[in-house]
């Protein structure tokens, strides 16, 4: 990745040439092995710490875990997260020793306003099948789902039906799930709720989040 953007000029040429190779329906065999990213940020924004977990599915035990720190490539710029974060993620997966069949993001996917957030930046450079689950809204609208865990609601930008809006657990905050590569929507939905346990963030997400933070 030596010619990895420094500038928002540049990612933003990346995301508008790389969108188009988003695959927003169901090409992936069956799901045994789920991934899971987070970044954290050490010396003041200058070292990205990038950690990646795998978990077997469905059951969500801890398989492996790899962390990997790297000098920080790009400002924290709204909607250019992935040019942040997705080296050192990219770099840590390297490292794995159980391949996973399907990484769930902890950002967005194609419910960024150029369709193209880190779910699906990390999809189409890893080639794997990968769902965004975003704790907050980015863009688009919606109707709020039901109380349940399970109801759910479309997000939408103007016609297009950008993603889903989706209750992990009993009477608390949605969380916003989006195609990141390879995966369409209504099986994104099945996927986060199946990677989801008693807390509302799913088990990949809570796995990397331990072990970024340490």
């Amino acid at each position: 990745m030596a010619e990895w953007p420094t500038t928002v000029a540049e990612a933003r040429v990346v995301q508008e040439s790389l969108r188009s190779q988003v695959i927003c329906e169901d090409r992936f065999d069956k799901v045994e092995r789920v991934a899971g990213a987070d970044v954290g940020f050490e010396d003041g924004g200058n070292t990205t710490r990038a950690a990646v977990v795998v978990l077997n599915f469905p059951q969500l035990e801890l398989l492996d875990q790899v962390v990997v720190r790297q000098p920080t490539r790009f400002p924290y710029v709204p909607g250019y997260l992935s040019f942040r974060e997705a080296p050192a993620v990219i770099e840590a997966f390297r490292r794995l020793h159980h391949s996973p069949d399907l990484l769930v993001c902890d950002g967005q996917g194609i419910a960024h306003p150029r369709r193209f957030g880190l779910a699906c930046h990390l999809g189409v450079l890893l080639d794997l099948p990968t769902i965004g689950v975003a704790k907050s809204r980015l863009t688009g609208t919606y109707t709020e789902p039901g109380p349940k865990k399970g109801d759910w609601s479309e997000l939408r930008d103007g016609e297009e039906c950008i993603g889903s809006v989706v209750r992990t657990r009993d009477n608390v905050k949605p969380v916003f799930v989006s195609c990141g590569h390879r995966v369409g929507n209504r099986s994104a939905v099945k996927l986060a709720l199946a990677c989801t346990g008693r807390y509302r963030l799913p088990e990949t997400t809570r796995w990397a989040h331990r072990l970024a933070s340490n």
